[in-house]
């Protein structure tokens, strides 16, 4: 192929269409681990269709599934059982949701592929691409998918099949936030020196569906405080889409300090509050999702390009954390791309950097954006009261004294996982147990994600080292795998009298949060069989 895109998310499917759209000569195959294109993705979502109207200005006529136009904003602050409500003439612009849509990125996303398909894009669904592939010079050539039909071992099994090479000029790596591929390249090319350290959270989310009464159709609520502690990240949101469907979720910083936390009963403590619960009492839980997310400063994103490929969308963090909002920075990033790579194919070009990449981008309305709210996420890192406070400053105060633009940058050099505290140290939680009706338990929302892996397969969760989970994070963190995966995939058992951890591989939701938040960085997120993990519906 000329190009190769591994990922067909918003940003894979966007860099595939545009370059069909720019040169429809263009030879294009866009890879996707999921079971069919939306599968896997999960986001709240309300959406700015700014990048897709310039992609498709005719989206409506096309038919795009932005079906339901915000009609409010709520911003709350949570206290025990009780909210203040800031007035929306107080609400920092980041809260506004003008002109934006209530929408479910899975459908999206399969409207999308649906699109470059009819460009003749080939869109090819349930190949996990597993490794990257490099010329004799070290450029990057193409990618293989995994072999099928391993067993535990890693033998091959009756079911055996052998993987794929899919070879490009280019190749445009589209995972997602902590792709696995992607954290191969940035350590090979050195693709991070001398910029921040990326920081992460974890968004957990849930659909419902509610009763006639209930349904708000448009309104959007954000919300700041409690469950959180006061020294940790984080927000709810809750969306009111057509047909009475209500999304919710949590969103935690991944550089929580106490061991004890865990954010999926956070998540659950959450909607018992009063003011969240009066919008899904009496309704029933439709589906359930978690997914590791940048916290996306322009100062943390990456070098964008390498000999023979690219970054684009959460892969390399476009995502703006203050705006809560990141796919129309991934449609535009894939734009972006798609451009660089037609000026480089028209001049026969392969396997180079493509360097108006990172020009376009820094001329583009999307550098500007993300520029405008670059301190947001490090002002909550130095703390959450002030990273508040200056949330109020730099997005309501400076825009009403005519300052667009902060006149002052925040950096970050610390990693997620460093920021973890021993469990001596920090208080200990004690979470509800879920009443099955508002909250409910990991291993029954783990059935409504429709999450599936063959059980032979080879464990796609690996361990550097097997003794560090029980002789160090258990020892001194107090076990936090088994608290930071959503998902229940880790374990504590005693086995002849020892500790020792079990990993419920076939449980995994592929957050990423436990290749981001391993206080050890012993635990490594590979890519499993094709077409395994969540299969999300509506979300």
């Amino acid at each position: 192929y000329d190009v190769v895109v591994v990922g067909a998310g918003p940003s894979g499917l966007a860099t595939a269409i545009c370059i069909k759209q720019l040169r429809p000569e263009t030879s294009v195959v866009v890879l996707e681990k999921g079971s069919e294109p939306g599968a896997h993705i999960l986001s709240g979502a309300v959406m700015d269709p700014r990048a897709l109207a310039e992609m498709f200005p005719d989206w409506k006529e096309r038919g795009a599934p932005l079906h339901q136009g915000v009609t409010g904003d709520e911003l709350l602050v949570l206290s025990g059982k009780r909210s203040v409500r800031t007035p929306s003439w107080l609400m920092p612009r980041n809260f506004h949701n003008d002109d934006c849509y209530v929408i479910s990125l899975g459908a999206l996303t399969q409207w999308l592929a649906q699109q470059a398909e009819a460009l003749g894009v080939e869109v090819f669904s349930g190949f996990a691409a597993a490794e990257v592939l490099y010329t004799e010079g070290g450029a990057v050539r193409g990618v293989a998918t995994g072999h099928q039909g391993l067993g535990k071992d890693g033998e091959p099994s009756e079911h055996f099949q052998l993987g794929m090479e899919l070879l490009g000029r280019y190749t445009v790596f589209a995972e997602g936030a902590r792709g696995h591929l992607g954290k191969q390249l940035r350590a090979r090319y050195r693709l991070e020196d001398g910029v921040d350290t990326q920081t992460h959270a974890i968004g957990i989310k849930e659909l419902w569906e509610v009763p006639a009464a209930q349904a708000q159709p448009g309104h959007v609520v954000h919300t700041a405080g409690w469950p959180l502690p006061s020294d940790t990240f984080g927000g709810g949101f809750l969306y009111h889409l057509e047909g009475g469907r209500v999304t919710l979720g949590l969103v935690v910083g991944l550089d929580y300090r106490n061991p004890w936390l865990s954010p999926f009963e956070e998540m659950q403590r959450w909607k018992t509050h009063p003011a969240i619960r009066r919008h899904i009492e009496g309704g029933k839980r439709l589906g359930y999702g978690a997914r590791a997310l940048n916290n996306g400063t322009p100062q943390a994103l990456p070098k964008l390009v390498f000999p023979g490929g690219a970054l684009v969308g959460c892969e390399a963090g476009f995502l703006n954390a203050a705006r809560i909002k990141g796919s129309h920075a991934a449609i535009k990033s894939g734009m972006l791309c798609a451009e660089a790579l037609v000026l480089a194919l028209q001049g026969g070009r392969s396997h180079d950097e493509l360097d108006t990449f990172a020009q376009g981008f820094r001329r583009s309305w999307l550098f500007q954006e993300l520029w405008t709210y670059r301190n947001f996420k490090n002002w909550f890192k130095r703390s959450p009261l002030l990273g508040k406070l200056m949330t109020g400053v730099e997005h309501w105060l400076l825009p009403k004294l005519g300052v667009r633009q902060p006149p002052w940058t925040l950096h970050n050099h610390a990693a997620d996982h460093t920021r973890l505290q021993a469990a001596s140290a920090m208080p200990q939680i004690a979470y509800p147990k879920p009443d099955g009706k508002i909250s409910f338990d990991r291993l029954s929302s783990v059935f409504v994600s429709n999450t599936n892996h063959e059980e032979q397969q080879p464990a796609h969760l690996q361990l550097a080292n097997p003794g560090v989970p029980v002789a160090v994070n258990l020892e001194r963190y107090a076990g936090p795998e088994a608290r930071y995966c959503p998902a229940g995939v880790y374990e504590f058992v005693k086995k002849d009298g020892a500790d020792q951890l079990v990993i419920n591989a076939q449980n995994c939701v592929h957050c990423k949060t436990c290749d981001i938040k391993d206080p050890t960085q012993n635990i490594t997120w590979v890519t499993p069989e094709g077409g395994g993990g969540p299969n999300y519906a509506g979300m």
